[in-house]
Order: C-alpha cells, then structure tokens, then sequence
C-alpha cells in the first residue's frame, strides 16, 4: 500500500521533498492499522530498506506530525504511537493488562463539547480521549482466576 496522493500533495504544497523515506513511513504506518511506536515503525521500516536510520525515522515522524498526516498518541504511556490522522475524529479504550487499543466514536461526545463549550465558553479545537480498564477478554480472565 501506498501512500495516498492527500498526503503527498499535503508535502508538495508545503515544499517537502517526497523522499523515498517519507514514502515508506506513511506506507509502515498506513499498513499498520494499529498504533505503533517509533521502535516498531523503524523495525518495519527497516525490514524494507535496511539503509533507514532510527534518527531519520524520528526526524520525519516530527515533520509528518506536524504537517497534519499523522497523529502522536500518548496511550497511558511513557513514550509516543503514531498512527495515520483520519478525518473523522476517533478515540481509545486501552487495556491496562494486555495494552490492546480499542478505537470508539459515539454520539455523545459532540454533545459533552457543545456543553462544555457553552458552559465555560471556550472554543474546542481538537479532543483526545482515552479511556483505561480492562478489555473484555482480560476481565473473563481475571474472573476466571477469581472464581477458582
């Protein structure tokens, strides 16, 4: 998969070279489908083009940031995920046993920021939310160990 032309034209109008790194970190992290951190992004990367250094890797995760193509998330950790920035604005549920990520949306979320928004007068530009606990599977394993 390769990266699309939004966001190569995103680097083009901001005169960014299209390199062939560039290139191949928006295609790691676009394959991903998941929220990897820059470790991972430059292990992938390198299995492709094992020329790419780490600092290469971080040096573009910075410029892709922010240009707006990807998204830095702190997901209950001490270091950073990145994923592909999507138009439609997405959340997290984190799993604090296994640390599975789970994306939401729900209606109740533009409702809570047009209250706040009225209530204290403050124009949101932008939400992140993540919500920690135990996923599904994790809790009918802690239950199972409870039972016995």
């Amino acid at each position: 998969m390769s990266p699309d032309e939004g966001a190569l034209e995103i680097l083009r109008a901001e005169g960014k070279r299209i390199t062939a790194q560039r290139n191949l970190l928006l295609e790691v992290i676009s394959e991903s489908r998941g929220h990897l951190d820059a470790g991972e992004i430059y292990r992938r990367a390198r299995s492709k083009d094992p020329r790419i250094s780490l600092s290469t890797v971080y040096r573009n995760l910075n410029l892709l940031r922010e240009l707006g193509l990807i998204s830095e998330l702190h997901l209950d950790e001490e270091h950073h995920h990145y994923e592909v920035r999507e138009e439609a604005e997405h959340f997290h549920l984190i799993c604090s046993n296994c640390e599975r990520v789970i994306e939401f949306d729900s209606p109740l979320i533009p409702r809570l920021l047009a209250e706040v928004s009225a209530e204290r007068g403050f124009l949101v530009e932008r939400v992140h939310i993540d919500m920690v606990g135990l996923c599904d599977d994790c809790r009918a394993t802690l239950d199972l160990r409870s039972a016995r």
